[in-house]
């Protein structure tokens, strides 16, 4: 599998901490590992997300992603309540 990073998701990711920064490459790798691990709580968006999946980062932190064949796009990633 492939990640592919959307030019939102870059743009949000500069601006995190480096303990944000570092949180999210753990749990990027542990998503190439296992992208249904229950620490990444992995589940479909309703509503307007309704094409798109996420994963948890830290308890409020969060990344948007679509799942295409071999690639996934990591979309957004923000806080929960300024991402929905």
């Amino acid at each position: 599998m492939k990640i592919i990073l959307h030019k939102k998701f870059l743009k949000n990711y500069i601006k995190l901490s480096n303990s944000d920064k570092k949180r999210f490459q753990e749990r990027r790798n542990l998503f190439l590992n296992n992208p249904f691990d229950p620490i990444l709580n992995n589940h479909q968006l309703h509503g307007k997300y309704k094409k798109y999946r996420s994963i948890n980062i830290t308890s409020d932190l969060r990344v948007i992603y679509e799942q295409y064949v071999d690639d996934v796009i990591f979309i957004m990633i923000d806080t929960h309540s300024n991402l929905y």
